[in-house]
This record gives C-alpha cells, structure tokens and sequence, in this order.
C-alpha cells in the first residue's frame, strides 16, 4: 500500500499574471502585451478561483509571477494583494514571493506589498550587462537594476532573490563574470541562474532558425556553469538546486514544493497546478481563461490523474535537482517498493558513467551530472 498525499491541502499557491509591458526575445511562458487587456475582468476571474481553491484548505506558500505582476497599476496589485490576503490568509503564510521587474518596482508597490504580508521579491534582473539586455529584449539598465534591489533593501525587503540567465547570445565569460560580481555586491540572501533554453514561439527561436542568432558553444556554456558554481559557493550562496544558490535559510520554499513533488493550487491563465492527485492546466488566452472561470468556477481546459508509475518517475525527476538527492528510505515509504528494485540497473549504469553517486542514504548527481541532467532524468523513464 502506497502513501497519497492528496488528503491533505496542497501546501502551495501559484498565482500567474500574464501581462507584460513588453514581450523578452526568449520568454515563452504564458504571456500578453498589457496595453488593452481585461485586467479587471481577469483579476475578478482570479479572485473567483482563490475563493474556490480555499475551500479545500490553506497553503503554507503564495507565489505570483507571470508575465510581470509588476505591470498591474497599484490599484490592482492592491486589490490582487487583499485577495490574497483575505482567501489564503497570507499572515499565516510562511513565505509570499512577488515576482517583480526593476523597471516598474516602485516605492509604491514596494510599500502596498510590504503592508500585505509579502516577505520574498524575486527580481527579474537577467544580466548586468547593458548590451546583452539590450539583446534580449529587456526594459531596463543595468543601473535601474541595481537601483530596484537597492530600493527594496531599504524598504525593507531582505528575502531578496536575483534571477540572472548565462549563455546569452554574444556573452563572454568575462561579461557573465563581471554580472555575477555586481549581484553579489548587492549582496542578496539568494540567486537564480538559468542557462537560456531557445523555446518554440519565442523571437529567438525564430532568430535561431533563420540562422541569426549566435550562442556559445557547450563547452563555453559548461565553463560558465563551472564559474557560476564557484564563485557563488565561495562568497556562501550554497548550491541546493541545479540553478539555485542561497545562504542557509534563505532557500526558495515554494519553488521546493515542486522539486518534492508536493501538491499545489495553480491559479490563473495559463497555470498548472497539482491537487487531489491531478495535475491539470487551465485555458491559456485571457479571454479563455476568463470564460471557463465564468463558467466553472475554475479555468481548468485538462485534467490528468497522475498514475503510480508517474509519481514514481517525477520523485526522480524532480527530487534529483535538488543537490541532496533522492531519500532511499523516503521513496521506500511512498511508494512501498525499494529504489533498488525499481531503479537499480538504471542507477548503477549511472554510477558507472560518473553522473550518480550514493550517499548517505540518498542518491544525487555528481557535477558531471548536473549539466548531464536530461540524461539522466531521461533514464528514469519507466515507460
């Protein structure tokens, strides 16, 4: 007999806002010009779901990213904020993050966030590199970048995280060195960095396949990741997940809901949740969105009841980004079958090729099998 945890509530709540003041050349997540929109309409549909989604029980984590939940003029951040607020009790939450960009984080919003119990900002910074923001199709400066993270320190915001990206077209070494040294003269408790992936319907993707986008190579790439690795571990950002680095105390928690495989309410368009056992994704366009909430009560367009051979690949899958790895005796309890017996040619094979190691009572990657991840990850396939 396995254990479920869909009796419980989930432990987290993703909120999404899906409009931007303008579209990044390399973002493809679930995103809209701002100009236009139904703003008002969407945050009634949003409040619509929170209400419902309450009903089965409080998160210990609020996250609202998007697009750019900055965009929202200040009378609707406030209003997204109090419903928040009023439907998952953000003041017994233990960590509310706001996804924020430096362009649009102003004093303002800084103080509506601070009065409504938000105590983790994750600032979209990406580079320090003016040229290579340029490149990527972001609003700010490097200046206005460090000013944001300087106005939220002092507003006082000190669960602070910096999300950066590195094998960005043209970047150099020397010019991913010289961002990684100006986010940590800023000194925040956490930073994000993602090496760019070029996604289907974004404008690189259409650069990349006209021949018109130059990136660096995978060795240069896993030079980067090497630099990455230890001049954030040296300055003690501990490396707890593949592009996660933090003090201790300060690791994300809600993105760690997903990386244990824990249940969580996806809220708005576009977003995916796992609840109950399901894991479904709601209508992407507003207007969609909208309807289905209108209609239903929630903006759900597919629904998938995860089978056991499914939860056992994603607690590999997901459990494997952390840097502790894959609890032996925890997989054991979960699922009432050993990782040996289910896993144990796989993960010998691994442990031959250097990309796994055992330890502790755990199993991990090794360095060579971080930046290896999907190779991994894929050999922990069961069908």
């Amino acid at each position: 007999m396995t254990e479920h945890v869909s009796n419980r509530p989930p432990r987290g709540a993703y909120i999404h806002i899906p409009f931007c003041d303008h579209i990044c050349a390399y973002c493809d997540f679930n995103k809209f010009f701002l100009k236009n929109q139904p703003v008002d309409h969407y945050l009634d549909a949003l409040t619509q779901e929170m209400i419902n989604y309450s009903e089965l029980g409080p998160a210990q984590t609020v996250y609202i990213g998007g697009g750019t939940p900055t965009a929202l003029n200040n009378r609707q951040l406030e209003r997204l904020l109090d419903d928040v607020c009023r439907y998952f009790q953000a003041d017994r939450v233990k960590e509310f993050t706001v996804e924020a960009n430096p362009e649009n984080l102003t004093d303002e919003k800084l103080q509506l966030m601070k009065d409504h119990g938000v105590n983790r900002l994750s600032i979209g910074v990406q580079t320090f590199d003016d040229d290579l923001l340029r490149t990527i199709g972001r609003a700010h400066t490097a200046e206005e970048a460090r000013a944001a993270v300087r106005r939220a320190q002092q507003a006082g915001f000190d669960n602070l995280t910096l999300d950066l990206m590195f094998a960005l077209p043209g970047q150099t070494e020397t010019s991913l060195r010289e961002s990684i040294a100006t986010a940590l003269e800023l000194d925040t408790p956490h930073i994000s960095i993602y090496s760019l992936q070029v996604e289907p319907r974004t404008i690189f993707h259409n650069l990349m396949k006209k021949g018109e986008l130059r990136l660096p190579g995978e060795d240069i790439e896993a030079d980067m990741y090497g630099q990455i690795l230890f001049e954030l571990e040296k300055h003690g950002l501990r490396h707890y997940e593949i592009s996660n680095f933090a003090r201790p105390g300060y690791e994300g928690r809600h993105n760690s809901l997903y990386w244990s495989n824990e249940e969580y309410y996806g809220i708005g368009a576009g977003a995916h949740g796992y609840v109950q056992g399901m894991r479904y994704a709601n209508a992407g366009p507003v207007k969609k969105y909208i309807d289905a909430v209108a209609q239903f009560g929630r903006g759900r367009s597919s629904v998938h009841e995860v089978s056991e051979d499914e939860r056992i690949e994603e607690q590999l899958f997901l459990g494997l980004r952390m840097m502790r790895g894959v609890s032996i005796d925890t997989f054991a309890r979960k699922f009432g079958r050993t990782l040996d017996s289910v896993y144990g040619d796989q993960i010998a094979d691994l442990k031959k090729r250097g990309l796994l190691v055992e330890q502790d009572g755990r199993v991990r990657l090794t360095n060579r099998g971080i930046f290896l991840g999907n190779d991994v990850f894929e050999a922990f396939l069961l069908s």
